[in-house]
């Protein structure tokens, strides 16, 4: 049913193979659009949304009152705990 295309990427103009394979998982997921990208460049969009530095916040934690970094703002109204008291209220 599907066969193999050669696409050309939008990012670095090299051919790459659009497989049946893929041709058909796409399909199943009910993606609309081919690939614009090869296969590394995807991966080099990927790995730099990832690498982008997030910015911490030092809190006190509200269970041991130690020191807690966090990815968020701390807001007065809701507590803020470690990650070892978070793990422990998970764990419960």
């Amino acid at each position: 049913m599907y066969q193999d295309k050669t696409l050309v990427c939008k990012e670095c103009g090299e051919e790459f193979v659009f497989t049946a394979g893929e041709q058909e998982f796409y399909a199943e997921r009910g993606f609309q659009n081919e690939p614009q990208r090869c296969k590394k460049c995807r991966d080099a969009r990927k790995n730099a949304a990832r690498s982008t530095s997030r910015e911490f916040f030092t809190a006190t934690c509200a269970a041991c009152g130690g020191e807690a970094k966090v990815p968020f703002e701390p807001k007065s109204d809701r507590p803020v705990y470690c990650s070892e008291c978070f793990a422990k209220m998970k764990a419960e």
